[in-house]
Protein backbone atom coordinates (compact mmCIF):
# COMPACT_ATOMS: atom_id res chain seq x y z
CA UNK A 1 0.00 0.00 0.00
CA UNK A 2 0.76 3.42 -0.84
CA UNK A 3 -0.01 6.99 0.53
CA UNK A 4 0.35 9.90 -1.49
CA UNK A 5 0.98 13.35 0.34
CA UNK A 6 0.26 16.71 -1.57
CA UNK A 7 2.26 19.49 0.07
CA UNK A 8 2.57 21.64 -2.98
CA UNK A 9 2.77 25.26 -1.98
CA UNK A 10 3.42 24.75 1.51
CA UNK A 11 6.80 25.71 3.04
CA UNK A 12 8.81 24.09 5.60
CA UNK A 13 8.09 22.66 8.47
CA UNK A 14 4.44 22.17 7.33
CA UNK A 15 5.43 19.22 4.52
CA UNK A 16 7.74 17.61 7.22
CA UNK A 17 4.62 18.01 9.66
CA UNK A 18 2.70 15.72 7.31
CA UNK A 19 5.28 13.50 6.31
CA UNK A 20 5.40 12.68 10.33
CA UNK A 21 1.81 12.26 10.79
CA UNK A 22 1.51 9.72 8.16
CA UNK A 23 4.85 8.10 8.83
CA UNK A 24 2.89 7.55 12.50
CA UNK A 25 -0.24 5.86 10.87
CA UNK A 26 1.44 3.78 8.51
CA UNK A 27 1.64 0.02 8.83
CA UNK A 28 5.41 -1.17 8.74
CA UNK A 29 7.18 -1.45 4.85
CA UNK A 30 4.55 1.05 3.81
CA UNK A 31 5.80 3.76 1.11
CA UNK A 32 4.59 7.10 1.60
CA UNK A 33 4.96 9.45 -1.01
CA UNK A 34 5.53 13.51 -0.36
CA UNK A 35 4.91 15.72 -3.15
CA UNK A 36 6.19 19.13 -2.09
CA UNK A 37 7.87 22.19 -4.18
CA UNK A 38 9.89 24.20 -1.19
CA UNK A 39 13.62 24.31 -2.44
CA UNK A 40 13.94 23.47 1.19
CA UNK A 41 12.02 19.87 1.47
CA UNK A 42 14.26 17.88 -0.47
CA UNK A 43 17.45 18.53 2.19
CA UNK A 44 14.47 18.62 5.29
CA UNK A 45 12.55 15.27 4.56
CA UNK A 46 16.40 13.44 3.80
CA UNK A 47 17.75 14.98 7.40
CA UNK A 48 14.39 14.11 8.59
CA UNK A 49 14.29 10.24 7.71
CA UNK A 50 17.93 10.03 8.78
CA UNK A 51 17.30 11.54 12.19
CA UNK A 52 14.35 9.06 12.80
CA UNK A 53 16.09 6.13 10.53
CA UNK A 54 13.83 5.77 8.15
CA UNK A 55 14.41 4.64 4.27
CA UNK A 56 14.27 7.24 1.85
CA UNK A 57 13.75 5.73 -1.22
CA UNK A 58 14.24 8.28 -3.91
CA UNK A 59 13.78 12.31 -4.77
CA UNK A 60 12.56 13.11 -8.04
Amino acid sequence: MMQKIDATGLICPEPIMLLHRAIHEAKPGEVIELVATDPTAEKDVEKFCEFLNHKLLSFE
